[in-house]
């Protein structure tokens, strides 16, 4: 079919994402209508929100909402703040968004939302104020049964704490179930600050059970020392896996006798939050990626691996923490090496799945423990891994395009049996 013969370049995260789609697509033989609709967000809206500045002026922002499919529920995805948000790149998040919730089988669509700012230049009450008026643009796209946003780069408890207050002072009644990664004071969930990291983990830990190889002594690397990387890296060394190198902005570090995470957690939160001066050995963020360790995890930021230098890369497993950080180009030569790659929209979903546990308990009015949290997400990423793993064993491709094709297949019954095609 023409549309799935299309040639997407790489550079643009949307046709980076639709490459794999077309792919997974192809293999299940999915019909053109269903092509088309799924292809198409249902929804972008773009704001300009009037901000006043500490200093009397007005400065106008620009942000934008995309609800790419809301079929299997409400629309769910965070809220970027970064210079670098575009139509494009919120386009291709909304679109993972709608495949992750269905890889994982949680009731909701994808979406994503960003303003193009930058929040470090920012005071506390210009942040509340661009907030509360982009709150105020969006009342009649959010709400806990249309659209859920959630924190994302640049993002916060805090923010999602003044979206949450300006939506119910919309409505005219409390809403914590509008937004989740709220504070827990506010009806957030025990467990969310772990969750994508712990499923990270648990997603390594089913990965090298099917290679057959035990994780105590198994060596490895993270690239990325925020939320994700840090608490991946700690809950990996915990399982006894050896921990080689670990990255931020400022560089690698790397120890040949593995790196004590707790330490490095704690000289992060001490010294402005940067691993600047961590006592171990400096590479760069290149050369970790390229190290002789059993597991990578790409926890940092899109396009990090790329045609250029998949073929240097020696690790046997690696799990995506962040989103994208893969290229297309590069699946072509990882999957000829033989390695395996627990995708991003399955590696990285405990985020969401423990933000769809936030929504129940704000609408039960009843809170879980912590154990009960971590047990449940646990679940629900061991028995996606297993379906995954199991459609790429029946197509015979890599866990990436598996993914997409559990995800799109189940999308694409939902549309047929819901009979949306213009009707």
């Amino acid at each position: 079919m023409s549309q799935q013969t299309a040639t997407h370049s790489n550079d643009n995260p949307f046709e980076s994402m639709m490459s794999r789609f077309d792919e997974a697509a192809r293999i299940i033989g999915l019909d053109e209508g269903s092509y088309n609709v799924l292809k198409s967000p249902q929804k972008a809206v773009i704001v300009s929100i009037p901000v006043t500045m500490d200093n009397g002026t007005v400065q106008v922002f620009e942000g934008f909402r995309v609800v790419h499919n809301a079929n299997l529920g409400p629309s769910k995805g965070g809220i970027r703040y970064s210079m670098d948000v575009n139509l494009d790149e919120v386009k291709a998040l909304a679109a993972w968004m709608t495949w992750k919730c269905a890889v994982v089988g949680i009731p909701y669509g994808g979406g994503k939302g960003g303003i193009k700012c930058d929040p470090r230049k920012l005071s506390k009450g210009e942040l509340e104020r661009l907030t509360r008026a982009y709150t105020d643009l969006m009342v009649d796209v959010f709400g806990p049964d249309k659209d859920i946003p959630a924190p994302d780069m640049g993002t916060g408890q805090q923010e999602m704490a003044w979206i949450m207050d300006e939506y119910s002072k919309l409505v005219g009644y409390s809403s914590p179930a509008v937004v989740t990664g709220k504070p827990l004071v506010l009806g957030g969930s025990l467990g969310r600050v772990e969750a994508t990291g712990r499923g990270v983990m648990v997603s390594t830990r089913s990965a090298l059970s099917k290679l057959g190889i035990s994780p105590i002594g198994c060596t490895c690397a993270v690239q990325g020392f925020g939320n994700v990387g840090s608490i991946s890296a700690k809950l990996l060394q915990m399982q006894g896996m050896k921990v080689l190198a670990i990255s931020d902005v400022t560089g690698g570090y790397y120890d040949a006798n593995g790196i004590d995470v707790e330490a490095a957690i704690k000289y992060r939160d001490q010294n402005n939050g940067t691993l600047e001066g961590f006592k171990a050995q400096k590479i760069t963020n290149e050369e970790l990626l390229e190290l002789d360790v059993t597991v990578l995890v790409p926890a940092a930021m899109e396009n990090q691996i790329t045609a250029d230098n998949a073929d240097k890369i020696k690790a046997k497993l690696i799990v995506e923490g962040a989103n994208g950080p893969t290229v297309a180009a590069a699946d072509t030569i990882l999957n000829k090496k033989g390695v395996m790659v627990v995708p991003d929209i399955l590696a990285n979903a405990g985020g969401v799945t423990v933000s769809y546990f936030e929504w129940v308990q704000n609408r039960l009015g009843y809170f879980w423990t912590e154990e009960r949290v971590y047990r449940r997400a646990d679940r629900v990423m061991k028995t996606a891994f297993e379906a995954v793993y199991a459609a790429s064993q029946k197509y015979n491709v890599s866990l990436r395009i598996a993914a997409y094709i559990v995800s799109i297949a189940k999308v694409a019954e939902v549309e047929k049996l819901r009979g949306k095609f213009g009707l």
